[in-house]
């Protein structure tokens, strides 16, 4: 009974009531799960779903299609079920299309698939067994060079989540402790770092991402820096003004009493009853991190090809839109969407849950 009572419980509560927010929440876990599992629920399981079928660019989802072995691939490593997960298997063979095969003797003979109203010559190749042919469905297509988009959709959630989570720790750290510092001891010190925080504030967001992106490289990691470095503002000017009000309540000036360390104080009786607004901040730049990677891939800023991100497929096939592939494009613009979307639906129901306008101060 006093566990349902406590104030964790009452926030899960009531967390649990706002079903938008609550779907959006098991969306969230959805795409993370999706996420982890990475290459082993991907069709394509080679690394970056980089499998490239110039002859198959750009076909309709649903597509189905033969393809034979032509050739094996000798010193390919087997790696391990984790090493799977996460890295995907280099294939250990070489295919092509096929519209139609016979076989004769220990020869097999076929007709490359080069396009639906073409017929390519008769081509004789070895004959290995019935495990030489086999089939693939492309769920959601295949994209200008001929990509499984399932594939590299699902790990597009990888960079992309990837991307916003280490964005907001870093947020997080930078902003809770200049927020803190500035908030708790005030005067000069307030001063300074108010200061940086409107500069940083007057500069717009993409801009000053580009320009630390050209400091630090193109490249995976380095967006990180980058995103986390634009986004960390929000969080000090919120953490700056919780601490200015809640460093001359009772329990604070109790701590001072006793001796407490300024660290002590602050990490132990000042944050965590700020937790709710910066959880609140935390998922609403979790979704403008999304954004600013997808906008950073589009411009070529973000993660390279042939790494699969959203944004990156966004800018490789965006002059379809006009064509009759406009879901080359739609597609990972419709999964940007959705997640910021579920994002964006946590943030409010975190800030209803925790009663953020009016929430009462505990010990």
């Amino acid at each position: 009974m006093e566990n349902n009572s406590s104030p964790s419980a009452k926030i899960w509560k009531r967390f649990k009531q706002n079903k938008m927010a609550f779907g959006g929440l098991l969306f969230i876990l959805l795409l993370a799960l999706m996420g982890i599992l990475g290459y082993l629920i991907t069709p394509d399981q080679t690394p970056m779903a980089n499998t490239m079928h110039l002859q198959l660019s750009n076909k309709k989802p649903g597509r189905t299609f033969d393809f034979l072995i032509v050739s094996k691939k000798k010193n390919i490593k087997k790696v391990n079920f984790l090493e799977r997960m996460l890295y995907g298997q280099e294939a250990d063979f070489k295919s092509i299309p096929i519209t139609a095969h016979r076989v004769e003797g220990n020869k097999v003979y076929v007709r490359e698939y080069i396009g639906d109203d073409e017929q390519a010559e008769e081509a004789v190749y070895p004959f290995r067994g019935a495990e030489q042919r086999y089939q693939q469905t492309y769920w959601l297509g295949t994209d200008m060079y001929g990509r499984d988009l399932l594939s590299r959709l699902i790990l597009g959630i990888r960079v992309s989540l990837s991307v916003g989570l280490m964005a907001v720790l870093l947020s997080l750290f930078i902003g809770v402790g200049l927020g803190a510092l500035a908030g708790y001891f005030g005067g000069k010190t307030d001063a300074a770092i108010s200061w940086f925080m409107n500069v940083i504030w007057s500069l717009p967001s993409l801009l000053l991402v580009i320009a630390i992106s050209f400091a630090l490289g193109k490249g995976f990691w380095q967006i990180f820096i980058a995103v986390g470095l634009s986004t960390w503002v929000d969080v000090a000017r919120l953490v700056r003004g919780q601490v200015m009000a809640l460093k001359e309540v009772e329990f604070v000036e109790a701590a001072k009493a006793l001796g407490f360390s300024t660290s002590r104080t602050i990490t132990r009786h000042i944050l965590p009853n700020i937790a709710g607004p910066v959880l609140v901040v935390a998922s609403a730049n979790f979704a403008a991190a999304i954004l600013l990677e997808t906008g950073l891939s589009f411009l070529g800023f973000g993660a390279q090809p042939p790494m699969p991100s959203w944004g990156g497929m966004i800018k490789e096939h965006y002059g379809y839109i006009i064509m009759d592939a406009a879901y080359l494009a739609v597609l990972p613009g419709l999964a940007i969407m959705l997640t910021v979307y579920a994002f964006n639906l946590l943030a409010i129901g975190l800030r209803d849950a925790f009663d953020v306008k009016s929430q009462n101060i505990s010990v």
